[in-house]
């Protein structure tokens, strides 16, 4: 078993390391967000999507990214702390960050032979899903797991 921080990499660093899986046959899936505060429906959903391919890269927002999109105050958690957390995950092959509010450039440099995002985004609003499909790869949506997300935990830890 690989040490947590043996999974966290860089996007020169994954190139090659894509490159070699790809030629050995291995199925390469990929996805992307926040990952702010880990709960049960970041779990279920990094499962199913781990179950449609043999490597698992998560695409993970930069703070400041964070803060443009979700406002003041978050993440809660560091970017090197959410990458941990996650890299620590079993069913996560590889962890890499980006700044840009969408992971399009991830996704170009990746070029996954699976897209997956959760079940609240239309394919067609899928940032690089028309990429992953031009070169014969899938986009595939897992159904979110109903009152599971960062912003209602959130709530209700600040209304106690």
């Amino acid at each position: 078993m690989r040490r947590f921080e043996e999974k966290i990499i860089g996007v020169k660093a994954i190139k090659p390391v894509i490159s070699r899986l790809k030629k050995r046959g291995k199925r390469i899936v990929f996805t992307n967000g926040c990952f702010d505060i880990i709960h049960y429906g970041h779990i279920f959903y990094l499962e199913k999507a781990r179950l449609l391919g043999d490597i698992l890269i998560v695409g993970l927002n930069s703070d400041a990214s964070v803060r443009r999109l979700k406002g003041e105050g978050r993440p809660v958690n560091s970017l090197r702390d959410r990458m941990r957390v996650l890299a620590a995950l079993e069913s996560v092959d590889y962890v890499l960050s980006f700044s840009q509010d969408t992971p399009l450039r991830l996704i170009k440099q990746i070029l996954p032979d699976v897209l997956v995002k959760g079940g609240d985004w239309p394919v067609d609003k899928i940032a690089g899903a028309d990429i992953v499909i031009g070169a014969a790869g899938q986009v595939v949506t897992i159904p979110l797991r109903k009152g599971r997300s960062t912003t209602s935990l959130i709530r209700k830890i600040m209304s106690l």
